[in-house]
């Protein structure tokens, strides 16, 4: 039975983090869970005597800060380059925050560090793989006891910010999912939630990579 943890959980408030946060709060072995956002989260979180919700401006980390001493990090951070503005500004989300969130928390202590990252994530791949591949890499080479790494393919869910073409993609991989190869097929947040908690609550040795299709 894996041992109790303290978690830092990074993007709570996208759907996988929100997933990550409900099921964590479920899970009996977490004692303490801090979701640093940029805003506060929703109200059917507040109060919670296991939940530390800091708002922090994710520009300038607050390195002195004393919640960054836990056991394992999860860390679900995400955007689309049409979101953030530009390939510089993306990178800054999809890479160089969940390295900067692996420093800090590494220099605390923690020994566990789970990545929610992307099929295909590849150093010979498009502008977006690259950067996925970079994340990864960047977090592998800070030395976590146990790192994981998952990568899932489309995310089964609505986004507020979608564009036409990835509602109707998502609306095929539904449609269509018996035929799709299973490593291609949407994964629900839920899924891939758990994958990343398994991860840091398991801490098997070394780099382990989830795949899309063994989720």
């Amino acid at each position: 039975m894996a041992r109790e943890l303290s978690l830092l959980l990074v993007g709570a408030t996208g759907a996988v983090g929100q997933a990550v946060l409900r099921q964590a709060l479920a899970e009996k072995r977490i004692t303490r869970i801090v979701a640093p956002t940029r805003r506060p989260l929703e109200a059917g979180f507040a109060g919670n005597p296991r939940l530390l919700n800091p708002v922090i401006d994710f520009a300038r980390l607050p390195e002195e800060a004393v919640w960054w001493k836990v056991d394992a990090v999860v860390c679900t951070l995400g955007t689309t380059i049409k979101v953030a503005g530009s390939q510089a500004a993306f990178a800054a989300v999809d890479r160089d925050l969940p390295i900067a969130f692996a420093r800090l928390a590494r220099e605390a202590g923690a020994t566990r560090y789970a990545l929610n990252s992307s099929l295909g994530a590849s150093a010979r791949g498009s502008f977006y793989l690259r950067t996925k591949a970079e994340a990864e890499q960047g977090i592998i080479d800070l030395g976590f006891a146990s790192t994981t790494i998952v990568r899932p393919s489309l995310i089964d869910t609505e986004r507020q910010d979608a564009r036409l073409g990835e509602q109707a993609g998502l609306l095929f991989a539904r449609v269509l999912r018996p035929l799709i190869p299973r490593r291609y097929r949407a994964v629900s947040p839920e899924v891939i939630a758990a994958a990343l908690l398994r991860g840091v609550l398991d801490g098997r040795p070394g780099t382990t990579a989830v795949e899309s299709d063994a989720l």
